[in-house]
């Protein structure tokens, strides 16, 4: 007997595979494969925080703070060919460092002047490559901006056993691959001055026969110590001669140049005899205090034009010598 019911057959169930759970390393490629962008913007961001303050604002303070702590030293300096309002500056000077860097400075304007005071001009430093011990050469002609601060100058350099120099500007300089900063320079070189030329004689002074044809009577040899670097071209310098405040006449010494260490020049003068003798009998003896002093407006003249600055540092500082009337007189040539 046939059956209506269909036929059923059992089938087993098949199980699903279970899924694999990616790796931790697979998911971290797979984060950056999708985000590596943001994560090139943040490396940027990183680097550029850490980078910035210490191009813009480490290295500048650092380059800064080595030239604060360099020193300057004058080795030499020679004043020559004067004017009223000009001079040709040779000057040699040292900068002292300890920093680890070397950085090279560019070539920069700069300021002079007695340290305190109005600067006296403006000096072009040459480029330079910082390192201890390294030579600046400057050597131009120097156009005072004010003659009056270069006289002021030249009394304290004539005054004083120190002088201090200031030179100041602002100044470019670049360490390796780092970018081109500004510096501010602003340094003194503490430098011996004249001293009021102590140690200054006059050596061989005696009455000519027969008057010069320029007026001159009198002649000896002058011995000026100079314990400076500084060598200066004082040129015609006339100088005042007095006793007690009497005048007695003017010496003259033709083409002064100051050099380091001991000088000696011809001197000549025009002397009141009649004076000296009336003066003489103020004084027991022969000896006879004479006063050397300059005039502030013309006892220094180069190239038949007066230097006020010089002339002022001349009148600043009062010589006197012991002179022997007899022996003076006493060897008419």
């Amino acid at each position: 007997m046939s059956s209506d019911k269909p036929e059923v057959t059992e089938v087993g169930m098949v199980a699903s595979p279970v899924a694999t759970k990616p790796s931790f390393m697979s998911r971290v490629a797979a984060h950056y494969k999708k985000w590596w962008w943001a994560h090139v913007i943040a490396i940027i961001v990183v680097v550029l925080v850490v980078t910035l303050p210490v191009v813009y604002v480490g290295y500048p303070n650092i380059a800064q703070g080595d030239i604060n702590d360099s020193t300057l030293e004058v080795k030499s300096m020679a004043i020559t060919e004067p004017t009223p309002d000009s001079f040709h500056v040779d000057q040699l000077q040292v900068i002292g460092t300890h920093s680890i860097f070397h950085p090279t400075i560019y070539s920069f304007n700069a300021s002079v002047g007695l340290l305190g005071a109005a600067p006296f001009g403006i000096a072009t430093i040459p480029q330079l490559k910082s390192r201890d011990g390294v030579e600046v050469h400057v050597d131009q002609k120097l156009d005072l901006t004010d003659a009056s601060a270069f006289g002021d100058f030249a009394v304290a350099v004539m005054q004083n056993e120190y002088v201090d120099l200031n030179v100041y500007g602002r100044a470019d300089l670049k360490q390796g691959s780092l970018p081109r900063i500004t510096v501010t320079y602003n340094h003194t070189a503490h430098m011996k001055g004249l001293n009021k030329l102590e140690g200054f004689t006059v050596s061989g002074m005696r009455m000519l026969k027969d008057t010069a044809s320029d007026g001159t009577n009198t002649e000896g040899q002058v011995l000026i110590p100079n314990p400076s670097v500084m060598t200066i071209s004082l040129g015609n310098v006339t100088l005042d001669l007095s006793v007690n405040g009497t005048a007695i006449g003017k010496s003259l010494i033709q083409d002064l140049v100051l050099k380091p260490g001991d000088n000696k020049f011809p001197m000549k003068a025009t002397v009141d005899q009649l004076a000296v003798v009336s003066e003489m009998t103020k004084y027991p003896g022969t000896i006879v205090p004479v006063d050397i002093t300059g005039s502030e407006t013309n006892s220094s003249v180069y190239d038949g034009k007066a230097l006020s600055y010089f002339s002022r540092a001349l009148a600043s500082n009062k010589l006197q010598i012991k002179l022997n009337i007899t022996e003076v007189v006493g060897t008419l040539a």
